[in-house]
């Protein structure tokens, strides 16, 4: 998983996965409003150890995407921290032909800034200078056990329903439903993640 609005400079085989999180390679879906104009701004969650945060997240649902157009299913993410205070990547998914990854990098937007405000790369690291290879991945909601979590942008154009296991039961499906829904997102356009996976 996981996350945000780029400008096409990635390879068109890491630019199907964004997931939990793979949002730093595709271009804003087209002639789609996700933004709800009246709503107040996106508010990420106050703080997160990324430490907690690593591991293994699986995507219950998101909104439809150019880069995530060939899974279909069994979405997986994995974090990992690494001594630079940054954060590996590794995003999963199964397609008509197979299973396809993209591995990427994730960093804080902002080093004074909350943690849970972060960006994520595809692109070739000889690329990280260019500000139109990262993409947004902000945190927007996390259960106090990190069991769940709900992952956007701040223009509302992507979101992901992420949870540390393959199903989640309804009533924390709604919550999570509710979570963004309180964060202006059109929930109607979420699509149910198929997982088979262990």
């Amino acid at each position: 998983m996981i996350v945000a609005r780029t400008q096409g400079l990635m390879p068109a085989t890491t630019a199907i996965l964004g997931a939990l999180l793979c949002l730093a390679t595709a271009d804003p879906l087209e002639g789609q409003t996700t933004s709800n104009p009246s709503a107040p701004a996106v508010q990420p969650v106050p703080d997160v150890d990324l430490d907690r945060y690593a591991g293994r997240w699986y995507e219950v649902a998101r909104y439809p995407n150019k880069f995530q157009k060939e899974c279909t299913g069994n979405v997986v993410v994995g974090y990992a921290r690494r001594r630079d205070g940054r954060v590996d990547v590794r995003n999963t998914c199964a397609t008509a032909k197979g299973t396809i990854e993209a591995v990427g990098v994730a960093r804080q937007a902002d080093s004074k800034g909350p943690p849970s405000v972060l960006e994520v790369r595809f692109a070739p690291a000889i690329l990280s200078f260019l500000p139109a290879v990262w993409g947004d991945y902000w945190i927007l909601d996390l259960a106090p056990d990190y069991s769940t979590a709900v992952v956007g942008d701040p223009t509302r154009e992507y979101l992901w329903l992420l949870s540390r296991t393959p199903t989640v039961d309804g009533p924390t499906y709604a919550r999570l439903v509710g979570a963004a829904r309180r964060q202006g997102f059109d929930v109607e356009r979420l699509v149910r993640t198929p997982q088979d996976v262990p």
